[in-house]
């Protein structure tokens, strides 16, 4: 878990944010909550945003995956997608998440992709579907998230890791 993993960006959002100065990827993380569980974000676009998380360190008491864990996961793939979606004028603030846990893990790591059912100018929805090594869905999420214009105090470097 110590070890970070550079984030795959298209390069033209890559470019839209180093024209404002900022380095997008070196910058960017899965949050102080997602560090702490392990969330590595592997490739990130508005259409497609993809993650993994231990499932060790992140059990509940009957030593499962906790489903709170996975909705850490999919709220931060889902955040994700819908910052990129709404670029460097808008901040993007989860108002809706909700999941439905299919199977119980016990160790591994799950993945979880983010793509987008909604994306608009004031709001934007994700259906996360995270899965287990063997490829058998765990969770299926949906979040929304508003997308509200920038305001002093939060600017790309601020609102990057939400």
């Amino acid at each position: 878990m110590g070890e970070q993993q550079q984030v795959k960006f298209p390069q033209e959002i890559i470019e839209e944010y180093a024209a404002l100065g900022v380095d997008l990827p070196a910058l960017f993380s899965a949050g102080h909550l997602g560090a702490r569980m392990g969330v590595q974000i592997l490739e990130a676009a508005p259409d497609r945003v993809v993650g993994t998380m231990p499932v060790e360190g992140n059990t509940q008491p009957y030593g499962l995956l906790h489903g709170g864990a996975s909705a850490v996961l999919a709220e931060t793939l889902g955040s994700v997608g819908s910052m990129l979606h709404g670029g460097i004028s808008k901040v993007a603030v989860g108002v809706d998440l909700n999941c439905t846990h299919h199977r119980g893990v016990r160790s591994g790591l799950v993945t979880g992709v983010a793509t987008p059912v909604h994306r608009g100018r004031s709001t934007a929805t994700y259906e996360i579907v995270i899965s287990d090594e063997e490829g058998r869905r765990v969770c299926s999420a949906r979040l929304t998230c508003l997308l509200r214009d920038v305001r002093p105090g939060d600017g790309p470097a601020e609102s990057a890791g939400s």
